[in-house]
C-alpha cells in the first residue's frame, strides 16, 4: 500500500481527493492536515510515502512546509496540489524539494498515476511543464546549481534521462531496460555527478535546457 497525507486547508478540496485516492485499491490515505503548521507535526509522525501539498495556506504555506521538513531531513515525496497555475510556486516547490506537481482538477487516472510515480521515486516535470519551467530557471539556481558545460553522458545514460524526463522511476527504467535497479541507481548517480545537479528533478530541467532531451 501506498501511504499518502493529505495537506490542504479546504474541508471539501481534502474530501474530494480522499474520496478519488480511496477509490484506487493501492493506496491508503493515512492522514489529513489542515494548515502548514500541523502538517510541519503530522508528516515526521505518520512518515507517508507520498504528500499531496496545497501551496496556499494560511499561517504556514506549502513552500514553508517544504522548507521546513526539507532543511530536517523529513520531507517525503511530495506533490504540489494547487488550483493557481503559477509558475512562481511551481518553481519555488521544486526548488525546495517537491517532486512536481498537479491542478487540483486532476482525473482519477492522473492523480493516482502521479502519486504512483512518486512513490517509486519518479518525477513529474513533465514536457507540457517544461517550457515553463525552463524560463524561470535562473530563478531556483542557488549554491546547488548546475554546470554551464556538463561532462558529455554516455548513450546509456542519455537513454535513462530520457526515461527520467517521462517522470519513470528507477524501477521502471530497470525493467524497460532489462537491467538491474541497482545498475539504474549507478547511472543516475553518474548523470546527476556530470550535470552538477542535487536531484532528478533538476536533472530533467538542466537536460530540456541543453537540449539533451
Amino acid at each position: 500500500m501506498i501511504k499518502v497525507c493529505l495537506v490542504d486547508d479546504q474541508t471539501l478540496v481534502r474530501q474530494g481527493v480522499r474520496s478519488l485516492l480511496e477509490l484506487a485499491e493501492e493506496i491508503e490515505v493515512v492522514g489529513e492536515a489542515v494548515d502548514g503548521r500541523s502538517a510541519c507535526e503530522l508528516i515526521p509522525e505518520l512518515q507517508p510515502d507520498v504528500v499531496l501539498l496545497d501551496m496556499r495556506m494560511p499561517e504556514m504555506s506549502g513552500l514553508d512546509v517544504l522548507d521546513h521538513l526539507g532543511k530536517a531531513g523529513k520531507l517525503p515525496p511530495t506533490i504540489i496540489l494547487t488550483t493557481f497555475d503559477d509558475d512562481t510556486l511551481v518553481l519555488a516547490g521544486i526548488k525546495a524539494g517537491a517532486k512536481g506537481y498537479l491542478l487540483k482538477d486532476v482525473s482519477l487516472d492522473e492523480l493516482v498515476g502521479a502519486v504512483r510515480t512518486v512513490a517509486e521515486g519518479g518525477t513529474l516535470v513533465r514536457p507540457a511543464v517544461t517550457e515553463r519551467l525552463l524560463k524561470g530557471l535562473d530563478g531556483i539556481r542557488t549554491e546547488f546549481s548546475s554546470l554551464d558545460r556538463p561532462d558529455p553522458l554516455t548513450d546509456r545514460e542519455t537513454e535513462i534521462l530520457r526515461l527520467m524526463a517521462g517522470g519513470y522511476s528507477n524501477k521502471e527504467i530497470a525493467n524497460s531496460l532489462g537491467v538491474a535497479e541497482g545498475t539504474v541507481k549507478n547511472h543516475v548517480s553518474n548523470i546527476l555527478s556530470k550535470l552538477g545537479v542535487r536531484d532528478r528533478t533538476r536533472a530533467v530541467l538542466k537536460a530540456f535546457e541543453l537540449g539533451i532531451v
